[in-house]
């Protein structure tokens, strides 16, 4: 992931077993608003987002939610 930005979160996502599931994900997470790009990895559900703003762990979370997903922990 190239994008420099000043907020990085990192979360882990339960669930996901395609490229699909990380393309939803994806689609869901970077609609937050002040999120400037999004990393999914589909081995361990890692997902990192980065903002020009601290994105709360609530609001990704159910961003995740709305792509059918739930956070781990």
């Amino acid at each position: 992931m190239a994008v420099e930005a000043p907020f990085r979160t990192h979360v882990t996502v339960a669930g996901m077993t395609c490229r699909h599931c990380v393309m939803s994900v994806t689609e869901e997470v970077s609609e937050i608003d002040g999120v400037s790009a999004v990393d999914v990895r589909l081995d361990d559900g890692l997902v990192t987002v980065l903002g020009d703003r601290d994105i709360e762990r609530d609001e990704i979370a159910a961003a995740v939610s709305e792509a059918g997903f739930e956070l781990v922990g």
